[in-house]
């Protein structure tokens, strides 16, 4: 009880110096009970989505994916209208009807405006049939009673300001279909973000399909009293021979699909954001580290009273151990509380960019908070340990010093030796990596020398300080006289403080620098890449991932001032190699011949031009080498949903010499004789070169002609590259964003080590004003402190980075990212803005020093 009653004296006496050290705990608790909240609640959902979405038993092709993804051909699989009838007659079953379902649509409305999702979900096009009545309302008009009535959600309605008798205009494969909205339906459950719309029986198979008498899926209704297993068993029955046709699916297992297809994208987002948490709590180690370190410092001579009057050394390591106990706990209440909020703010963020989530969905698990306060007690205890080892080694002796006890020189010596030997280590790994011959193999050294070079430098970092603080020093402090030099020294006086504060800055700037190597280095490859490889002077391609209908790509071929145009499809085949190898599912690049001329690819043997004749093909040098296959040899090909036929190898091109690397061409009049016309996959992206001299007429001819399909966009070669810059560039701000709570959280490390080594050096303060240091010069110095501490930080963060992110791009090399980028604006910014940091992080204690009473702070022990 002694010890608990110590502790929560100390705890409340030093309740202002533990604040900040709590709000690292709650920013970190706060940021994985937020995600885990977050993930948890898009699963409900997405469950209940799919749950009331789902008919008690559907039947759907067999070749039809699980994940509702529609084939290459850009037409979903279909199964005929007469398994309709086969299920109605199945024992148990209530009612059956035919669906059609496609997400391979773009709906536009009389403004030419796309009304899909912005932020990535789906728009879905198919019939209004009774099952949707679960999910759905018609909360105005009436359902689609013909071909020129179509039925749009109210979320859609809404975002679109769309109304009863507004006219869209749905792009799918098989056509444009222009309808007047005829009714809005409204979700009973949380929409997710998709876009729907319906039509009527027949003009959904007509326009989606391209055929009628045919559905996606059938769905099954139970009678009462009978469960969906057995229904399912009853069903498959009925079909006899044709069952093994299709698939046959209870509710539960169909929602288990729709889960699978969107716990890929769920999981990323949960663990990347967990991994920042993680991140966040690391950075937020260092500071509970040198909170309790300095406490210890500061509280030494008590500490030695404590020992002389009998505290066991136990007794004395527990007490501070139990003050961690209480800054855990009650960081990590607050951090629980925080994260339900920070999951609601994720859901309005996420909500603004496209994806609705509602709070009435709002998911919190027991399993949530447990996690939380675990995670918060057990950090900040162990954070802890080594000051509370440092208090118990207090002597007796202690009391008659001052406090505070100069740092051990043999520990620094030992420190040395061993951040050398992890540095050394992580150097050698990182080393090992960029002479690696394949890039799986290299990943492996590079994550080792990430981690013992990370390592390495927090434990050399009190090292490094004194030759480092003094280098800056000389370039930023001595300009400001003896002020300058002053806070020089106040910086060096403890190598280890410095070195930890400077270490939690360093983290997330390591990482913030990597990742801007490895993105510049991104762009800039990718960008010397075209300007090798693509002699097309125009690309177009969708902004959603679909493929261009043949509609749009008929109009395309109407342009002005063109020389040509370039279709490009991928298909799949099975390849048998002349030794007999067989090969699933190879893809295909299947062009025009121009082809060669819009994308030069290098070839070891023969020319690639002659890969286009009829009956012909080229292949890639690694495959050619794994498959035998030489020059002029003959391979079979079994086209998906055609016939099997023999391709001449005219052409090997050589392994990673252009963006289309490891693509094995034909041409796609050759593709056409073995693949049925309403099998052949629209254009994945297509190609245009400019008559000569025409480019800028070109250019605005291709933009007329896609006017009525704002989903694709017509790009020359510096669209291209800016495309590629924005992509990576919002991916990168998106990670800034992230590691933002771990600078945030090292940011508060620096301000609670300036305030207690104000506190620490009350006295000293008191005395330098009484000879003359006015109030202006005490805050500078304070100020000074604080900004060569972050740019020691940002000194080693930023050259740690650079290291990872030059070896991170020689593994991308051996995937055909081969030029290095330092992007130094980026890293001069952040550089001269981590002054900054440290000047915003000294504002309150260099105030709080400014108004200490002089007679007080000298009187001080």
């Amino acid at each position: 009880m002694t010890v608990l009653k110590t502790s929560m004296r100390n705890f409340f006496a030093h309740k202002g110096r533990m604040a900040l050290s709590a709000v690292a705990v709650v920013l970190s608790v706060a940021f994985v009970c937020g995600t885990l909240v977050f993930s948890d609640t898009m699963n409900t959902t997405f469950d209940k989505l799919f749950a009331a979405t789902s008919a008690d038993v559907t039947v759907t092709s067999k070749a039809a994916k699980d994940s509702g993804e529609t084939p290459e051909s850009g037409r979903p699989e279909s199964i005929p209208a007469s398994v309709v009838g086969q299920a109605k007659k199945a024992d148990g079953a209530k009612s059956a009807e035919g669906a059609v379902s496609s997400t391979s649509v773009t709906v536009v409305n009389s403004k030419k405006e796309n009304v899909g999702p912005t932020g990535g979900g789906p728009t879905i096009a198919g019939n209004w049939t009774h099952n949707d009545l679960r999910s759905m309302d018609i909360t105005s008009g009436h359902a689609p009673r013909g071909p020129t009535d179509v039925m749009i959600d109210s979320d859609t309605a809404d975002k679109h300001h769309l109304k009863i008798g507004d006219e869209l205009r749905t792009i799918a494969v098989s056509g444009d279909h222009t309808a007047k909205i005829s009714g809005i339906a409204t979700f009973k459950v949380t929409n997710p973000g998709a876009a729907i719309v319906y039509f009527d029986t027949a003009t959904a198979q007509r326009e989606l399909l391209g055929a009628t008498g045919r559905f996606t899926h059938v769905n099954v209704s139970a009678a009462a009293g009978v469960s969906d297993s057995v229904l399912k068993r009853n069903v498959a029955e009925t079909m006899g021979a044709d069952a093994s046709a299709y698939k046959v699916k209870t509710q539960q297992e169909t929602s288990d699909d729709g889960r699978k297809s969107v716990s890929g994208f769920l999981d990323v987002m949960k663990y990347a954001m967990l991994g920042f948490a993680g991140i966040a709590f690391l950075v937020g180690i260092f500071l509970i580290i040198n909170t309790f370190s300095m406490l210890v410092a500061q509280r030494t001579r008590e500490i030695g009273l404590m020992r002389a009057i009998g505290s066991s050394r136990k007794q004395v390591n527990r007490s501070v151990l139990v003050e961690a106990l209480l800054l855990g706990v009650i960081g990590s209440v607050l951090g629980v509380g925080a994260g339900v909020g920070l999951a609601v703010g994720l859901m309005q963020l996420m909500s603004g960019m496209g994806m609705e989530l509602s709070t009435q969905d709002l998911t919190v698990k027991w399993t949530t908070p447990v996690v939380g306060m675990v995670l918060g007690i057990v950090v900040t205890v162990l954070a802890a340990y080594l000051p509370a080892r440092r208090a118990a080694k207090v002597s007796p002796m202690a009391a008659l010093r001052d406090a505070g006890t100069p740092a051990d020189g043999k520990a620094s010596v030992l420190r040395a030796i061993i951040g050398l030997v992890l540095t050394g280590a992580g150097g050698f790994g990182l080393y090992t990596a960029s002479q690696a011959d394949k890039a799986s193999e290299g990943s492996l050294f590079l994550g080792g020398g990430v981690v013992l070079t990370l390592i390495g430098f927090v434990v050399i970092g009190p090292v490094l300080a004194n030759g480092v603080v003094r280098v800056i020093s000389v370039l930023v402090l001595r300009m400001f006289g003896p002020v300058g030099r002053m806070a020089e020294r106040n910086a060096l006086r403890n190598p280890r403080r410095t070195g930890a504060t400077g270490a939690a800055l360093m983290i997330g700037l390591a990482l913030v620098a990597c990742l801007s190597v490895v993105g510049s280095s991104m762009v800039a490859s990718a960008t010397d890449e075209l300007d090798k490889s693509v002699g097309a002077d125009f690309i177009i391609q969708s902004d959603n991932g679909q493929a261009i209908t043949p509609k749009a790509a008929k109009s395309l071929e109407k342009a002005d001032h063109v020389a040509h145009i370039t279709q490009y499809k991928d298909i799949r085949a099975d390849l048998t190699a002349p030794n007999g190898k067989a090969t699933k599912k190879v893809g295909l690049s299947a062009a025009d011949a121009t082809y060669a001329e819009d994308l030069r690819s290098e070839t070891v043997a023969g020319k690639l031009a002659d890969a286009y004749k009829p009956d012909s093909m080229s292949v890639d040098e690694d495959f050619a080498k794994d498959h035998g296959i030489a020059l002029g040899d003959k391979v079979k090909l079994a086209f998906d949903h055609g016939r099997t036929g023999e391709m001449t190898v005219r052409a090997i091109t050589a392994s990673g010499t252009s963006i289309d690397s490891g693509a094995m061409y034909v041409n796609i009049s050759t593709a056409a004789k073995y693949v049925p016309a309403d099998r052949m996959p629209p254009n994945e992206i297509m190609f245009a070169k400019a008559a000569k001299g025409q480019q800028d007429a070109a250019y605005k001819s291709l933009k007329a002609a896609m006017a009525d399909y704002p989903q694709y966009k017509v790009m020359d070669q510096t669209d291209f590259k800016q495309t590629l810059k924005d992509q990576v560039g919002q991916m990168l701000n998106m990670v800034y964003g992230l590691l933002g709570l771990a600078i945030i959280v090292a940011i508060l490390g620096v301000v609670n080590t300036l305030a207690l080594s104000v506190v620490e050096r009350t006295r000293e303060i008191g005395l330098m004003r009484a000879i003359g240091l006015s109030r202006r010069q005490l805050r500078r110095m304070i100020r000074l402190e604080s900004v060569v501490i972050a740019l020691f930080g940002a000194l080693l963060g930023l050259g740690l980075g650079m290291g990872w992110g030059a070896t991170a791009q020689k593994l991308l090399a051996l995937e055909g990212l081969k030029v290095l980028e330092i992007p130094w604006p980026t890293i001069i910014t952040v550089f001269i803005g981590s002054a900054f940091v440290g000047l915003f992080a000294a504002l309150v204690p260099a105030f709080r020093a400014g108004r200490m009473n002089v007679l007080n702070a000298i009187a001080t022990e």
